[in-house]
């Protein structure tokens, strides 16, 4: 465990407007700074960093609280390892105090070098003296035209096509395997419980985060079998969603701009060629999570797809998601080749970057894309295409944008300005009721709790729950109240909470936090910080009301007692005992 008073100077130390305003641009609003969630797509800013409690949270996810926890939800890292990485911020040495943390620290740490050790398994591989390598190296170095430069500055390498070939060398190495399992980089026989090789014959690909640990493998086959790309599953240090490949190299090169290609090797030949900006996502479409990542970045994003029509589906996806964190968006436009690979090895590194200059902006690539779909000499398809293009008018925020495509399309179909821009008008209102239409659907599962994964139970007791979270906000907001569950005859316990998480929640506030100055730090020790934002949000909505009052505490805790008075008599077998059991205890807690 690390001591309580090297984490609150790691948090006390950190200016969590710094050190957020590195990921989100942030603006102030009165004494708070605000801006665009890093964390869910939206337009309007409900990302809030409140300096003075030194906290985050924001309205319309719910994600929240500290230093800490922002970190935890950012760069993907458990507890300690967060708090590690703000003290080498903030210049805080972090000593383990307890061997049970250390072993649990351990296990990630085994795990990446784990990884680190494959990754050199595989570069010894491809330079063995046997004719599988040779055939990997012709794959690379001939028909691919890799450097052994570029080869070495990715670390590529090659799976043997032996069924335990690294599974035995980690195994000599001490490696668990349980261990091997859970890493993803072996398999066991469902017939014979044995072993073997998640990736056999294969050129890999190690994935490494932007801290230069290998997290995780892509693995492509030399001939044509399928699947011709084989990429490490989810593991406890690596999750695709929130990835990318390459962004290790890329982070500190793309400023002005990122290239987004499809895979591994237009990747790697857009780095050799001279454009270090490139990255790919995992095998997978591209994800909200890995948008925002791009957004830290870059202002700026050139997709680069193929443009057969699942390109253009992707594409389309991309291009909504980078949009919905702020994001601008062009579009390579190849002619000649099929990707950028192909394109710099047939046309060269000059030709691509004019090409690259001249990437099509959103609207120029969906106006070619609906004009190609339509005869336009058919009055029928003509109307068609016109409501296509209107509602992608519609989607652009900027007043000033959608004029001059309004003109763009008018001249085009030779109709009148006013006509569209009436069509237009009717098409923002329709997709605003729709987009209020879904928030509103958003908050009533909220109220709810329908599909609330963080507290399951709430959906069942609505009522009780939200009196749960009430009486949770006043402990964590008040140390008056939290006195009151620290005295010998403590006014509230674990039973009188019905859903499990507020159980949980009450258990840490009780046992952890004490009844002196509360601080979120202690929290991120016990909870996810998705459940850590849930908390934050109960103090937090209690901090913007005007009662918090001992009346408002008094009453919710009875609303409490009696709900699980209620709950008793109608699950017990003899409902007049247990009656006489709650009157009972009523009267001994007046």
């Amino acid at each position: 465990m690390i001591p309580k008073e090297v984490v609150e100077e790691v948090v006390a130390r950190t200016d969590i407007v710094q050190l957020i305003s590195g990921y989100v641009t942030l603006r102030r609003a009165g004494s708070n700074m605000v801006g665009l969630c890093p964390f869910h797509s939206e337009r309007t800013p409900s990302f809030t960093v409140f300096p003075g409690t030194n906290g985050f949270y924001c309205f319309g996810c719910g994600a929240g609280g500290d230093a800490i926890t922002f970190v935890r939800r950012t760069e993907n890292l458990d507890y300690p390892d967060a708090v590690e990485f703000l003290a080498k911020r903030v210049g805080v040495t972090v000593i383990d105090t307890d061997v049970h943390e250390t072993r649990s620290r351990f296990d990630r740490k085994r795990m990446l070098e784990m990884n680190r050790a494959a990754a050199h398994f595989f570069v010894a591989s491809l330079d063995a003296d046997t004719p599988e390598a040779a055939a990997a190296r012709e794959y690379l170095f001939g028909k691919r035209g890799l450097s052994r430069a570029t080869v070495t500055h990715f670390g590529l390498g090659y799976a043997p096509n032996g069924f335990e070939s690294l599974t035995r060398h980690l195994r000599s190495l001490g490696y668990s395997e349980d261990e091997l399992v859970a890493g993803a980089l072996s398999r066991r026989s469902e017939k014979t419980g044995n072993l073997y090789d998640y990736f056999r014959g294969r050129v890999m690909f190690p994935i490494i985060d932007v801290t230069g640990n290998v997290i995780a493998f892509g693995g492509r086959v030399l001939d044509n079998s399928e699947p011709k790309y084989l990429n490490t599953s989810d593991t406890p240090v690596f999750k695709k969603h929130r990835n990318l490949f390459a962004l290790n190299f890329a982070r500190t090169e793309c400023a002005e701009r990122l290239i987004l290609c499809e895979g591994y090797m237009d990747v790697i030949a857009l780095h050799a060629a001279g454009f270090p900006q490139a990255v790919a996502t995992l095998g997978t479409a591209i994800t909200p999570d890995q948008a925002r990542i791009m957004s830290r970045y870059s202002k700026k994003v050139v997709i680069s797809y193929d443009m057969d029509a699942a390109g253009r589906k992707a594409a389309d996806k991309a291009m909504k998601l980078l949009e919905e964190v702020g994001v601008e968006v062009t579009l390579l436009k190849l002619t000649g080749a099929k990707d950028p690979d192909e394109f710099i090895r047939v046309s060269g590194a000059e030709a691509f970057r004019r090409v690259l200059d001249g990437s099509q902006s959103k609207f120029d690539y969906t106006l070619d894309r609906i004009l190609s779909k339509y005869d336009l000499d058919d009055a029928q398809q003509k109307i068609n295409a016109l409501g296509e293009l209107r509602e992608v008018i519609a989607g652009f925020p900027s007043s000033a944008e959608r004029e001059v495509y309004i003109g763009v399309v008018s001249d085009k179909f030779s109709i009148p300005k006013k006509s569209l821009r009436d069509d237009v008008d009717r098409s923002i209102a329709r997709q605003r009721r729709a987009y209020r239409k879904k928030e509103n659907d958003v908050l009533r599962q909220s109220i709810t709790g329908y599909q609330d994964r963080i507290n399951p139970e709430f959906s069942r007791k609505p009522g009780v729950a939200r009196t749960e979270e009430t009486v949770l906000g006043l402990l964590l907001l008040d140390p008056k109240y939290r006195a009151l569950i620290h005295r010998d005859e403590p006014i509230l316990s674990e039973n009188d909470f019905l859903t499990e998480f507020s159980r949980r929640v009450f258990c840490a506030i009780r046992d952890r936090i004490g009844d002196g100055e509360w601080e979120i730090s202690a929290l991120n020790e016990d909870f996810t910080p998705e459940e850590v934002g849930r908390i934050y949000g109960m103090r937090n909505r209690r901090m913007q009301l005007s009662d918090n009052g001992d009346k408002v505490f008094s009453d919710c805790v009875a609303a409490l007692k009696d709900a699980v008075g209620k709950e008793k008599i109608a699950q017990t077998d003899d409902p007049m005992a247990a009656l006489q059991e709650i009157l009972k205890n009523k009267r001994n807690d007046g």
